[in-house]
């Protein structure tokens, strides 16, 4: 069977947008976590922080993302309380100590011990036969991609001493 020229060309295009990750396609950390769907109380709590636009700009992050069910093993009444206007500071010191400055990838992040994070405290970060630890917390999904970042997402909250 032969092919024209123009079939040819055609080909390759459909191949290339069909493989092809527009970068204008990805979202910055908040919008990727707000789709998600699994991050609600997470995306809440930095609503009520005020760190949207903090998590929106270029950054880069790593954010260490808890989900839903994550929050849902906190003691009751925790995510409640953090939510309240007087533990504001608290709430954002926890939220905080999920985000690491720059963009660490998965194969970058089981080579260090230790990260220091945008709250200013350090993760300690090991490995576990095939899983990779963040404090107490588990790695369940790693690098997915953002404008300006990285989340990995674990299934615990951890917390700054």
């Amino acid at each position: 069977m032969k092919f024209s020229r123009l079939s040819c060309l055609a080909i390759a295009l459909v191949a290339a947008v069909t493989t092809h990750t527009f970068a204008a396609d990805q979202k910055d950390i908040v919008d990727t976590a707000v789709g998600a769907k699994s991050f609600s109380t997470l995306v809440a709590a930095v609503k009520h922080a005020e760190l949207v636009d903090v998590l929106k700009s270029d950054g880069p992050f790593t954010v260490f993302a808890p989900t839903d069910t994550a929050f849902k093993k906190l003691p009751a009444g925790t995510v409640e309380s953090l939510l309240k206007p007087e533990n504001k500071q608290k709430l954002i010191a926890i939220l905080t100590y999920h985000v690491v400055p720059g963009k660490v990838m998965a194969k970058d992040v089981v080579k260090l011990s230790e990260a220091k994070t945008v709250q200013g405290s350090t993760v300690d970060i090991s490995v576990k036969g095939d899983a990779v630890m963040i404090d107490e917390a588990k790695v369940v999904k790693a690098d997915i991609e953002c404008t300006n970042g990285v989340i990995h997402v674990i299934n615990k909250v951890i917390l700054p001493e």
